[in-house]
């Protein structure tokens, strides 16, 4: 008998809550302050999920951006010679899966029909660059000539130089004329032009032969100013890489070249998600109020439930649900606005975009399942709590004294 005293009533509970939940012509202004709970709620969840989504999608744009002009790893020299071929063949062996594309550099002008540009010059392997740089890969040409350069579209603009005119490129090296010197020049044939995305990348960088350096800059062909290498996972292999190197190198990671870039984005994004909870916040106080509201319009009801059997438990059972229904409705309808809008946004080119500014024209958002995750959790925590409190007062509220006083 004490058993079934003990348990709480469900069906009991359904209809009171059910009740509760309906539109009360008598203090419309709690269904009122419900109603824009949930609008609270399911606006803030959906301005969420569209703001991280975004802020996630411009990150992975510059990240895909800046992570094939960066590579993956970079590995540089500390002293003349340290990354040679025989470095390179040991890497080789003990890590087989990386891909290897070594490299010289040095900055040049660049001059044709009276513009000029300094640009920074990579002598590459082109087979080996073309397997880890698929902008590269894309942009170069079938042309023999050890003397030719693929370049970015902004540069051949600037330049007027498209595929197969020539460009005039100026070294710091100096060569000797008559009684004196000048700058080493070269003519080098335009034998593809790439597009990054990215501006800054397209009017600087410029691509040449490792033979190109070796002939012009007398480079050795075993020794090399650098090495690009591409991994999948970066980030979980290069400290393994990093104790099989010698103390005469150092090896960078894309994400430490950028460090500065990265850390002020993940900032924004936190600082974001914690000025976007607040919608929430607000939205939750409404929870709150009304449900407070409907314990003070509802004390003679509450007691003649108390008088009639109903527990403690019951009555905040009533009130903790009816506070999470209010909550949890708005969760599922902002999560369904919010997905709603970002299929508009990936599908209609609603909003555009500067592309030299922002890598894309289009509107990048892709809300990760962790981030929507955390927009759920934040969101039930506000709710759960927001609802206990007037759950807690409902069921202390004292029959005796309310139907005394009413």
């Amino acid at each position: 008998m004490s058993k079934a005293i003990s348990t709480p009533n469900k069906s009991f509970i359904r209809h009171i809550i059910k009740h509760y939940l309906k539109y009360d012509k008598e203090n419309p202004f709690i269904f009122i302050s419900a109603l824009l709970a949930f609008l609270g709620i399911a606006a803030g969840v959906m301005v969420l999920m569209l703001a991280m989504g975004i802020m996630n999608g411009t990150q992975k744009e510059f990240t895909k951006k800046l992570f094939v002009m960066n590579y993956p790893l970079t590995i540089l020299p500390m002293e003349e010679d340290a990354v040679n071929e025989t470095l390179i063949d040991v890497l080789g062996k003990e890590f087989p899966k990386l891909q290897f594309s070594p490299y010289y550099t040095t900055q040049v002008i660049t001059k044709n029909e009276g513009a000029v540009q300094g640009s920074l010059l990579y002598g590459v392997d082109f087979q080996k660059e073309a397997v880890i740089n698929p902008i590269f890969k894309k942009a170069k040409g079938d042309s023999e000539n050890k003397f030719r350069v693929i370049m970015g579209e902004g540069l051949s603009f600037e330049m007027n130089a498209p595929i197969g005119k020539k460009v005039t490129l100026y070294f710091s090296e100096q060569q000797a004329v008559g009684f004196g010197t000048m700058p080493l020049q070269k003519r080098f044939l335009v034998d593809g032009v790439f597009k990054s995305g990215l501006k800054s990348y397209d009017k600087a960088i410029m691509y040449t032969s490792l033979e190109a350096f070796q002939k012009l800059l007398k480079r050795t062909k075993t020794s090399y100013d650098g090495l690009h290498i591409y991994t999948q996972n970066p980030l979980d292999e290069i400290e393994a890489i990093k104790e099989r190197l010698p103390e005469n190198v150092v090896i960078e990671g894309w994400w430490q070249q950028n460090g500065n870039f990265y850390s002020a984005m993940e900032l924004e994004k936190k600082a974001l998600f914690l000025v976007l909870m607040l919608i929430i916040l607000v939205a939750s106080l409404n929870i709150i109020s009304s449900l407070l509201m409907t314990v003070m319009s509802r004390r003679s009801e509450i007691a003649l439930m108390r008088t009639l059997g109903a527990t403690k438990a019951e009555i905040k059972s009533i009130f903790f649900k009816v506070g999470l229904i209010i909550g949890s409705s708005g969760i599922v309808a902002g999560s369904l606005l919010g997905a709603l809008g970002i299929w508009v946004l990936k599908t209609f080119d609603i909003i555009s975009m500067p592309e030299d500014v922002y890598g894309t024209s289009k509107l990048p958002v892709d809300l990760t399942l962790s981030d929507f995750g955390l927009i759920l959790l934040g969101t039930s925590i506000i709710i759960v709590l927001s609802s206990l409190y007037p759950a807690k007062k409902a069921s202390q509220t004292d029959p005796l004294t309310v139907l005394r006083n009413e």
